[in-house]
């Protein structure tokens, strides 16, 4: 991790305290452009994101990081088609459905059910059952998980 990026999550983590909010990724871009990506547990708002996005700019202006001043700041949720990545957000979407795709490429969707330490449980239905089965599927064996949007 760059020595930028891990000053960002230093400002960041004061920022939070308290609140529900959590770090998902922060990117660096070469032209000085921070993408921070943040969720919270009772959903991300434009207002939590203006929140931050004013104190964070104004704590990396004063630090000096960046000495001319040239830099960008974008603070927002992931994208919907993001994977998850944190274990936090695995538990928000618990209820949803998802894609899990295995290491071994190998897609399964179905409802997420549970989530423990170690693994996930999705409920699925199978095109000849009438009943769904529980599919489980330790973190380990994940390559990505992705929450299905349905309209």
């Amino acid at each position: 991790m760059s020595e930028v990026i891990q000053k960002i999550y230093a400002f960041i983590e004061p920022l939070l305290d308290g609140t529900d909010m959590f770090v998902v990724n922060i990117k660096l871009k070469p032209t000085n452009n921070i993408k921070v990506f943040l969720d919270a547990d009772s959903g991300f708002s434009i207002e939590k994101s203006i929140f931050i996005n004013r104190r964070l700019y104004h704590m990396i202006e004063e630090s000096g990081m960046f000495p001319e001043g040239d830099f960008s700041l974008e603070v927002s949720s992931p994208g919907v088609d993001e994977p998850l990545v944190q274990f936090r957000q695995y538990n928000k979407n618990v209820g949803r459905k998802v894609t899990v795709t295995g290491a071994d490429d190998k897609e399964t969707t179905g409802m997420l059910t549970a989530v423990t330490e170690t693994e996930l449980t999705l409920e699925v239905k199978k095109p000849k059952e009438k009943v769904p089965v529980q599919v489980v599927i330790p973190f380990s064996d994940i390559k990505k998980t992705v929450v299905q949007i349905i309209f």
